[in-house]
């Protein structure tokens, strides 16, 4: 049996800025935008990788959810504590020049960890953490 991660979803507040970040600055293809009313959900992930995505979606649209609950949803994802993803590159420092050349938020510059892991941190536009680990 074969499992791999097909989706994975981080919300997004403003579909240009996520498209700068995710398309213009990590270089990631759009594979579908959609819109309805006045909401986009954009699917966007690495060229010649199809298999593996993200789909950026507008956050606390579930009819189920309260105000008071959009209103904290909102807030965590501003505040950059509400998710977060883990990328992997095989040029990590180039990778961070780039984004950083970009005027992404910068939260952590390429770093040894005592866990044994090379990695970097950004916000994306939303808030969200996008983590990038160096590949062995």
């Amino acid at each position: 049996m074969d499992i791999t991660i097909h989706y994975a979803f981080l919300p997004h507040t403003d579909a240009e800025a996520a498209l700068g970040f995710y398309r213009d600055a990590l270089g990631f293809e759009v594979r579908k935008d959609v819109g309805y009313q006045d909401m986009r959900w954009i699917t966007v992930g690495p060229a010649g990788k199809p298999d593996t995505s993200i789909v950026l979606h507008p956050p606390a649209v579930d009819p189920g959810i309260t105000d008071d609950e959009r209103s904290t949803i909102l807030e965590l994802i501003a505040k950059g504590t509400y998710t977060a993803i883990t990328l992997a590159s095989d040029d990590l420092d180039g990778l961070f020049e780039r984004l950083e050349a970009t005027g992404a938020d910068v939260v952590q510059e390429p770093t040894d960890q005592d866990y044994g892991v090379r990695d970097c941190a950004f916000r994306d536009p939303a808030g969200n953490l996008v983590r990038i680990n160096q590949l062995p």
